[in-house]
C-alpha cells in the first residue's frame, strides 16, 4: 500500500532537512528520503567535521608558537585517534538534533534510496532490500554531491583518500601529497600541515585557490610555505603505484610534459565534485538536466516538470551547504503558495578555513575590473589592527569594493583571523544595498576584529583613519 503524503524531501542534507523543516512548520504532510545519516555530507563527513579538526589542529599550532608570548609547550603531542574521537562526537549530536527537529515539525523519516517511478510517484529502497512506493504532490531533489574520481586513483581510504577518508585517519602520515590546489585540497592540506605531516600541493592551473584574487590567495600560501609545505603548480598527476614500502609513488607531469617523481605515504584526491543526479529516475518523468547531471531549475527552484524541485549541490554551484539551505526555505515557501517565493539574494558568502581564513562575498576585485565596472576600493591591513597584534594574528587585510559614483558596497573581501566571522557583516552590507559611508558612521566596539571592517570603509570613502591616506 502506498504511502501518501503532500511532500516528499528526497535527502536529508542542509538543503533536504531545512525544507523539510519549513514544509512540516506550513503545515504539509512531509516524508524525508535518506539512504544514509541525517545532515547529509555537511554534517556527517564535510563542513562541521573538517572545521572540527582544522580547529583542533589551529589549537595545537597556536599553543607550539606561543614561545613569543610566553608560553612554553616542552611536551606536546597530538593524539590524533582521540581527535578524530572527539571530531565524531561533535556529529553525532548535530545530526541527533536534526532527527529530534523533523519530529517536532511532524515531519516524518524513511530512510532508504529514493527513485522517481511516475509523476509524484516514488519507489523507496529500504535496508533490508524491501521496497515502500511513496506517492505525493510535490517532490523536492535534495540529494548533494559526491567528490570527482581520477581515473586511476581510486579510493581506497588506505593509500588513496577522498574528503571522507581523510577527515578519518587515526595515524598521521608523515608525508602526504593533495590533488587539487581548490577549497577543500587547501582546507585539508592547511590542517593536515600543522599536525606535522610533510604536504604537497599538485594543482593542474598555475596558481592555487584561482577563483579568489591572487593577493587573497599570498597570505595564505607564504604561511603554508612557512610549514614547509610544497605548492606544485602548473602539474598534473598521471599516475600512481605502491612502492615495495607500502609507500604510493605518484608521478606528475608539468605544463611543458616534463615528468617527475613523489613517493608519499597517502594520496589525498581533492579535485572537485560531481552532482548526485544519476540512479534517481529523472530520466523516467524527464527531468531536464545539463551535461555535467545538474539538474536545472528556475528561480523558484522548479525542474521543467511540474510537482518536482531541486535544491543544493545537485543544482548547480555554488556548492556550499548554507547556499542549499537558503533553497531549500525559499522551495518549501514555493510548495506552500507564497506568493513572491523566489531564490533572490544579492550574494553569497564563501569561506576558505585556512590559516589565515578567506572570506568574500560579491564578486572578486579582478572580474569587477575586467567587467569594466567603476569602482573604488579601501583596503586595511590587520598588522595595523590592535586587537589583531593582541592576537598574534596580524596576517592579512580586509577589503571594501564600491561602486565608484554612489558609494553602494558591491562585495567585500577578507583574508586573515575570523574572516568566517566578519563576513556575515559584509553580506548584510551587501544584501541592503548599503554605502561605505554608511558603514563608515557605525560604532564599533575596540579593540575587535571587526574594526578592520570599518577602517576599510572608511578608506573607501576617502578618509581613512588608522593608516596613511
Amino acid at each position: 500500500m502506498a504511502l501518501q503524503y503532500d511532500a516528499v524531501v528526497i535527502g536529508g542534507g542542509p538543503g533536504g532537512y531545512v525544507c523539510a523543516i519549513r514544509l512540516g512548520q506550513f503545515g504539509q504532510k512531509t516524508l524525508v528520503v535518506e539512504q544514509a545519516k541525517l545532515g547529509g555530507v555537511c554534517l556527517n563527513v564535510g563542513c562541521i567535521p573538517s572545521k572540527a579538526l582544522i580547529h583542533a589542529s589551529k589549537v595545537y599550532r597556536k599553543a607550539k608558537d606561543g614561545a613569543a608570548m610566553g608560553i612554553l609547550g616542552q611536551d606536546l603531542r597530538i593524539d590524533l585517534a582521540k581527535m578524530v574521537a572527539w571530531k565524531d562526537g561533535i556529529t553525532g549530536k548535530l545530526t541527533g538534533g536534526i532527527g529530534g527537529l523533523l519530529k517536532g515539525n511532524k515531519v516524518d523519516v524513511l530512510q532508504g534510496r529514493g527513485e522517481l517511478t511516475g509523476p509524484g510517484t516514488l519507489l523507496v529502497t529500504l535496508a533490508d532490500g524491501t521496497t515502500q512506493t511513496v506517492q505525493t504532490k510535490s517532490i523536492v531533489i535534495a540529494t548533494g554531491s559526491t567528490p570527482i574520481q581520477i581515473p586511476g586513483f581510486e579510493y581506497d581510504q588506505e593509500t588513496i583518500l577522498n574528503s571522507t577518508g581523510a577527515l578519518a585517519v587515526t595515524e598521521l602520515p608523515a608525508t602526504l601529497a593533495v590533488l587539487g590546489g581548490g577549497v577543500i585540497g587547501m582546507e585539508l592540506g592547511d590542517m593536515y600541515a600543522r599536525l606535522g605531516t610533510q604536504v604537497t600541493v599538485v594543482e593542474a592551473l598555475d596558481r592555487v585557490l584561482a577563483m579568489f584574487d591572487p593577493d587573497l590567495v599570498r597570505p595564505v600560501v607564504q604561511k603554508q610555505a612557512k610549514l614547509g609545505v610544497k605548492h606544485m603548480t602548473g602539474h598534473k598527476a598521471l599516475r600512481w603505484e605502491k612502492t615495495v614500502e607500502g609507500k604510493a609513488s605518484l608521478t606528475v607531469q608539468d605544463s611543458k610534459g616534463t615528468p617527475s617523481q613523489l613517493v608519499v605515504d597517502k594520496i589525498l584526491v581533492a579535485v572537485g565534485r560531481r552532482p548526485n543526479s544519476r540512479a534517481l529516475g529523472l530520466e523516467k518523468v524527464g527531468v531536464a538536466v545539463d551535461a555535467k547531471g545538474f539538474i536545472l531549475v528556475d528561480k523558484q527552484l522548479r525542474t521543467n516538470v511540474a510537482g518536482i524541485y531541486a535544491i543544493g549541490d545537485v543544482v548547480g554551484n555554488p556548492m556550499l551547504a548554507h547556499k542549499a539551505s537558503k533553497e531549500g526555505e525559499v522551495c518549501a515557501e514555493v510548495i506552500a503558495g507564497h506568493k513572491g517565493a523566489a531564490m533572490d539574494v544579492a550574494c553569497i558568502p564563501n569561506v576558505v578555513y585556512t590559516d589565515p581564513e578567506i572570506a568574500t562575498v560579491g564578486p572578486m576585485l579582478f572580474e569587477l575590473e575586467a567587467s569594466g565596472t567603476k569602482i573604488r576600493t579601501g583596503r586595511f591591513h590587520f598588522a595595523a589592527l590592535g586587537r589583531a597584534m593582541t592576537a598574534n594574528v596580524t596576517e592579512g587585510f580586509a577589503r571594501m569594493i564600491c561602486d565608484d559614483k554612489t558609494g553602494v558596497i558591491l562585495g567585500v573581501q577578507v583574508v586573515g583571523a575570523e574572516a568566517s566571522e566578519l563576513i556575515a557583516q559584509a553580506g548584510l552590507a551587501v544584501e541592503m544595498a548599503a554605502t561605505a559611508e554608511d558603514v563608515a558612521l557605525t560604532v564599533f566596539a575596540h579593540p575587535t576584529m571587526a574594526e578592520a571592517m570599518l577602517e576599510a570603509a572608511l578608506a573607501a570613502t576617502g578618509h581613512p583613519l588608522h593608516q596613511v591616506k
